[in-house]
This record gives structure tokens, C-alpha cells and sequence, in this order.
């Protein structure tokens, strides 16, 4: 190897080591900052939906009927349906939690996050999602959505992580979602009758309360 080459492989080393740091000290912020969160429920959903959309207003009714139950929310921090749950939780008088990533597009802070935290890292960012809520709440969203409520679904039935209520928001927009996984992945044997069990399908925000706290008791 020419002194050229190895003066790059040292730079990339030396640039890795660095990186660690970078992630411990999200970690530590997240933790110090997080760690009186109790109890908390975090609320995926579309950065793209307005105010006045059915997904924006439903999950703003959510959000501040948790609040006013006890509960503090916990959104990714952006626009759409994280604002709406930050708006929510701040007019209910709880903690609202926006755990903003830094992205090209699409992200940008709401101002309605009473706390706030940016990360640089997904996979930080998401290990503080599923520390420091009780329950998960799904509504309509894209990729970002599915991702995050996929790996909660995974952790539980792999036991990884104690079992909490995850519930999506919506028959009409999860409704062929949860029909697949019945005759597809259960019918193949690709899960088990009871993975099905892991998961709610709700419409009314009574409900989603009432669902929380049956098994998030303050």
C-alpha cells in the first residue's frame, strides 16, 4: 500500500472513531433529556398532511385526550401529523416531545414541541421512540411510518422488548394492511396466530385512550 493510500484509510479510521462519539453523545443527550417521561406515547404518521386534513385533526383530538388523561406524547418533531400531536399534547397541558431528524426534505421542526431534541442518527433517534413510550400509535403514513411500527412489532414478538399497546388509527387506510398479514404472512406460516394479537385497528379516539390505558395504568 502507497503512503497515499494508507494516509485514506487512516483518514476514514480516524473519521469512524469520531462517529462514536458523535452517536454516544446523542444517546446522552437523549437520555438525560428523556428520562422523566412518564407515562408517554408516541405518534407516527405523514409529515405531508395539513391542518384540516382528516389524519392532521384526528391525531390533534388524540393527542390532547392523552394529554388530559395523564399522558405525555412523543412525535418525530415535524410537520404533519407529528405537529398535530405536539399541538394536542401542548393544549392538553402534558410534555410534547419532538424528536427532530435532520433531513433534506420534508423535516422541519413544528413549533409546538415543548421539548425538543435533533438527531443526526436514525437508528438513535429511534431507540429513544421505543424506550420512552408506553404505547405506539400509528397513524396514516408513509415509509417512515411503516419502518417504525414494523420494528415495534418485531421487538415484541421477538420478545426483545416488554409487549405495549401498538395501535393504528384508521380501518380505511390500514384496513388492507392488516387483511395481507392475515392472507399472506399467517395463511403462509410466515407468523403465528397470536403475532396478529400484537396489534390494534381503532377508529375512535376514545377508544385509543381507553385501549392505552387498560395497559399504560397511572
Amino acid at each position: 500500500m502507497s503512503d497515499k493510500q494508507q494516509y485514506v484509510v487512516d483518514s476514514i479510521n480516524a473519521g469512524n472513531s469520531w462517529r462514536l462519539f458523535k452517536i454516544m453523545a446523542e444517546f446522552v443527550e437523549g437520555f438525560e433529556t428523556l428520562d422523566s417521561i412518564y407515562p408517554a406515547v408516541t405518534i407516527f404518521g405523514s409529515a405531508r398532511v395539513k391542518p384540516g386534513d382528516e389524519a392532521y385533526e384526528l391525531t390533534y383530538e388524540i393527542a390532547k385526550k392523552l394529554a388530559t388523561h395523564g399522558y405525555h406524547v412523543i412525535t418525530g418533531g415535524g410537520p404533519g401529523v407529528m405537529e398535530a400531536g405536539n399541538k394536542g399534547a401542548k393544549d392538553g397541558g402534558a410534555k410534547s416531545v419532538g424528536l427532530n431528524i435532520v433531513l433534506p426534505f420534508e423535516q422541519s421542526p413544528n413549533p409546538f414541541s415543548t421539548m425538543k431534541l435533533d438527531f443526526q442518527y436514525f437508528f438513535v433517534r429511534k431507540v429513544m421512540f421505543v424506550k420512552y413510550a408506553q404505547a405506539y400509535i400509528g397513524m396514516p403514513g408513509g415509509f417512515g411510518t411503516l419502518d417504525e411500527i414494523f420494528e415495534a412489532l418485531t421487538l415484541i414478538q421477538t420478545k426483545r422488548i416488554k409487549p405495549f399497546p401498538v395501535i393504528l388509527v384508521g380501518t380505511h387506510y390500514w384496513g388492507g394492511l392488516i387483511e395481507w398479514i392475515k392472507n399472506t404472512l399467517m395463511d403462509g406460516k410466515f407468523i403465528s396466530p397470536e403475532d396478529l394479537d400484537i396489534v390494534t385497528l381503532l377508529d375512535d379516539p376514545d377508544e385509543v385512550v381507553h385501549t392505552i390505558k387498560k395497559y399504560v395504568i397511572i
